[in-house]
């Protein structure tokens, strides 16, 4: 693992553009052309696929997040996890500071952000964020479109859960991985309060209970089930055995008892809370 592929660091743009994306790269290139012709002047507007990247700080440092990170999330995601390209064209936004994102948001989306770090608008079609706080949010947005391609059922717990894990990021043998990050004090803390609920509750949240009724921590423990999962050289498996039975579970947990060879979800629970107050960051 090497830190300088830490995606809350800018990566570093040695790497070529690649071009498989679902949609062509002519239609792209349409798309950005009638981008530049609405945006100001000095934006720069760059076809990455399967994304259009956009962003008003110098030319070269747009070029740098569209290859370092856009395209490195993009061709590692895609090797474990997605075959498809999302359906739609997103375009990415790119802030360099929190003045220009807060004025862009306003100017270009008529709305204000409710977070420092960068959302999705699905309106827009847009990831929007503000990028001098780092990488991590990009990232975390990418997961989300692929998702929604290669699978649509994928409950909120999962995909917020995979998003999340790899909101601070590095290669490992040519694969992404999810390293710890600011949501451990949290979850540790909850641990530590007997707050965090069973993972049969977890699982069993719909989008909007996972998003509106969250007790504080859903995304922690989602983010680091993941983990776990990921560290034990599971995650992969039980993505893409969860994809193929989700009809017959939606929830996930059959695959997740199956993967982890567990049968009392309340027994693993207790060995997980030991391994999470055992992690530090950073």
């Amino acid at each position: 693992m090497h830190a300088s592929t830490q995606i809350l660091l800018l990566l570093t743009a040695t790497t070529t553009l690649h071009a498989a994306p679902a949609t062509r790269p002519t239609d792209l290139e349409s798309h950005a052309q009638s981008l530049r012709a609405h945006l100001p002047a000095d934006f720069t507007v760059l076809v990455q696929p399967p994304f259009i990247v956009i962003g008003d700080d110098s030319p070269q440092r747009v070029h740098d997040y569209a290859v370092g990170t856009v395209q490195w999330a993009v061709d590692h995601l895609k090797k474990d996890f997605f075959p498809k390209d999302p359906a739609e064209t997103i375009d990415i936004y790119l802030f360099k500071d929190s003045d220009s994102y807060n004025k862009y948001t306003r100017k270009l989306f008529h709305t204000r952000p409710t977070t420092p770090f960068g959302y999705y608008s699905p309106s827009d079609h847009a990831l929007i964020t503000n990028i001098a706080t780092g990488g991590g949010t990009l990232v975390h947005e990418i997961v989300h479109p692929f998702v929604r391609t290669n699978f649509p059922q994928c409950p909120a717990w999962f995909n917020e859960g995979l998003g999340s894990l790899y909101e601070q990021s590095a290669e490992h043998d040519g694969h992404i991985v999810g390293l710890t990050n600011w949501r451990l004090a949290g979850l540790q803390r909850a641990i530590k309060a007997d707050k965090v609920p069973s993972f049969e509750s977890l699982l069993a949240t719909d989008d909007e209970a996972f998003y509106r009724e969250d007790p504080g921590t859903n995304y922690a423990q989602a983010r680091y089930l993941c983990f776990y999962l990921q560290e034990k050289g599971l995650l992969v498996k039980f993505y893409r055995e969860f994809l193929a039975r989700h009809i017959e579970d939606p929830t996930g947990e059959k695959t997740l008892r199956a993967v982890l060879a567990e049968d009392d979800l309340a027994a693993f629970k207790t060995r997980w809370e030991k391994y999470v107050l055992k992690l530090v960051f950073p």
